[in-house]
């Protein structure tokens, strides 16, 4: 037996079942292996498999997949993907090959195998373990390296295996296939003591918010549901946790982020207790002036990594290193006071500040890309994946105006907020759950970084539905030279030497339907039809150019060229006198 051959049945056994892959000289025993025991998928791209693979994990129920590359660049054109996992703190095992170990240089060259690369001291700083194997380990200790990534603070897991190792002849297998004292990293769970203590600092406060970040699993999400409506405490989610509750929820105020939804900035920035449950607070959550998030609040961290607790902005109150959702649930078995006339405030800003807001201009002969999203919001089904790509304008104008509904599911990823992600991530997505529709709302910048993939959505016949922005570019570093260099566009359209396809004659390369989709569309039977159909298809969103992209937060060039940013509930345009003291009630006056 070659110990590719126990590699795949140890992977089974640990409940792996797909395996997203680009085919490799130095993978070719693992893949041979491998492709016997579980749902191989090949792509065209390594980011693309791992990519995929996140994305899969992310929202699967039944099975998990790795993603599989060869050595040298196989793993070099997945890093990206690593990098992403890793800042989003979610599971992405790496099974990589590499030369034999006769030709390995152990860094004494620069090369001596053919594709050799050091490919553990690359994947090092950004996985959660990093390991070439040169010798045939047992099950066990395979098993806890693979685990290392899906418990604790989740990231990604790289195993690099020589060629000959993965071709060993085993003459034993039952010589290796142990699986006890395996050690499982468990999070804290914090004593009854702190939770005594958070209860009470709930239950005194006057205008308390609960924040769930992506840490808070869609499992306690779910099963919190019906507490979280009798709670009576406000709730609001990270865009990393924007499904973890439904627009509809009668608690539920918004997402706030630097890209945030208006009055979901108004209301954090007004709460004087706010619970941060599973979210690192990142510079995108507080904002980049995080010296004025929650200035009239205070602040309460649960989080599993002590350094995110200790990294001192924002400011904190009270930091809990533990499992968020062990204490959300400890929570909310608990009463946690009376706060309706706070949450009474919170609806009326939130009927006051509508998602979409009327400063946007829109040239008439264009689609509003916040009028595609309203629609969307109503049009997908409460069983649909929404993919709302990971950055660019077609991002933030999903995540500031899509409203969820219970049972979907919505995955990007926004730390990294890398180009290319949208279409991969659709089809890892596609793949967990083949009796669902995807929407994948993209732009065309991001979209050309891995258009490549079209392939593996049309030979697969995946049930993906895109939305394509074509506005000419990249739109969202040409409102960044617009607004910043005095509209000096480079490098952001076709105009100025950027190379995009025409994407109708792309999508019938590939045999994928596409439509133009103009003022109107909403009526047009050919759309309803083809949105409604199974398979892939792709819809042409024709935006403006020139689109505006309001609300946000605005940022200023100082006299020593760096940036100053407003707070997160100063955004741009400002509101009217009247409507911002209705609104902004208990954040001190501005002069």
């Amino acid at each position: 037996m070659k110990y590719s051959d126990l590699l795949a049945d140890w992977l089974k056994s640990l409940g792996y079942t797909h395996c997203f892959y680009v085919a490799g000289g130095n993978i070719m025993h693992l893949l041979a292996s491998v492709s016997e025991k579980m749902h191989c998928i090949p792509v065209v791209h390594e980011v693309a498999a791992g990519i995929a693979t996140e994305y899969f994990n992310e929202v699967s129920k039944q099975g998990k997949a790795f993603a599989l590359v060869t050595a040298g660049p196989g793993l070099t054109n997945i890093i990206t993907a690593m990098a992403g996992a890793y800042l989003e703190s979610r599971e992405l095992l790496v099974l990589g090959g590499q030369v034999k170990t006769a030709d390995l240089s152990h860094g004494k060259l620069r090369q001596r195998g053919i594709q050799e690369i050091a490919g553990v001291d690359i994947a090092g700083p950004i996985a959660v373990r990093s390991q070439l194997v040169e010798q045939v380990i047992n099950q066990a200790e395979f098993a806890e390296l693979v685990l290392a990534g899906s418990t604790g603070r989740k990231g990604p897991v790289f195993i690099e295996l020589p060629l000959d190792v993965q071709g060993r002849k085993i003459e034993d297998p039952t010589s290796l296939s142990t699986v006890s004292n395996m050690h499982v990293c468990a999070m804290i769970v914090p004593g009854q003591d702190v939770i005594v203590d958070l209860v009470e600092d709930i239950r005194t406060a006057s205008r308390p918010v609960l924040l769930l970040g992506g840490g808070i699993s869609r499992q306690t999400a779910e099963s919190v549901r019906t507490w979280l409506a009798e709670s009576g405490v406000a709730v609001m989610t990270t865009w990393n946790a924007a499904d973890r509750i439904g627009a509809e929820h009668p608690y539920y105020f918004g997402r706030p982020n630097t890209w945030g939804q208006r009055y979901s900035n108004l209301l954090l920035q007004q709460a004087d207790l706010i619970i941060a449950l599973g979210t690192r607070l990142g510079l995108q959550q507080t904002g980049f002036n995080w010296q004025e998030f929650a200035s009239v609040g205070r602040v309460v961290q649960v989080d599993c990594d002590t350094s995110e607790l200790n990294k001192e902005h924002p400011r904190l109150y009270k930091a809990i290193c533990g499992d968020a959702n062990e204490v959300l649930q400890k929570l909310l078995a608990q009463s946690l006071g009376e706060h309706s006339a706070w949450t009474r405030y919170c609806a009326d800003v939130k009927r006051a500040l509508p998602l979409v807001e009327t400063c946007n201009k829109t040239d008439p002969d264009y689609l509003s890309p916040y009028g595609l999203v309203e629609y969307l919001s109503s049009a997908c089904r409460t069983n649909d994946i929404i993919i709302p790509c990971s950055s660019g304008s077609a991002f933030t104008v999903m995540m500031q105006t899509f409203s969820q509904k219970t049972g979907q599911l919505i995955v990007t990823n926004k730390g990294l907020a890398s180009m290319g992600y949208g279409l991969s991530g659709a089809i890892g997505a596609a793949f967990a759950h083949i009796d669902r529709r995807v929407v994948l709302v993209e732009g065309d910048g991001g979209f050309a970084q891995n258009l490549q993939e079209l392939g593996t959505v049309a030979v697969n016949k995946l049930n993906l539905k895109i939305f394509l922005f074509d506005d000419n570019g990249y739109a969202s570093i040409r409102m960044t030279q617009r607004n910043y260099f005095g509209g000096r566009y480079v490098g952001c359209d076709v105009s100025t030497g950027l190379g995009l396809p025409n994407w109708t004659k792309l999508f019938a390369a590939y045999d994928i339907p596409i439509m133009d989709l103009r003022p109107g569309f909403e009526q047009d039977e050919a759309f309803i039809k083809s949105f409604e159909s199974e398979g892939p298809a792709g819809f042409l969103v024709k935006v403006d150019p020139e689109q505006t992209y309001f609300p946000k937060i605005m940022s200023r060039v100082t006299a020593s060229g760096s940036m100053e940013s407003n707070p997160l509930h100063r955004m741009s345009p400002p509101l009217d006198m009247e409507l911002a003291r209705q609104v902004m009630r208990y954040l001190p006056e501005e002069g």
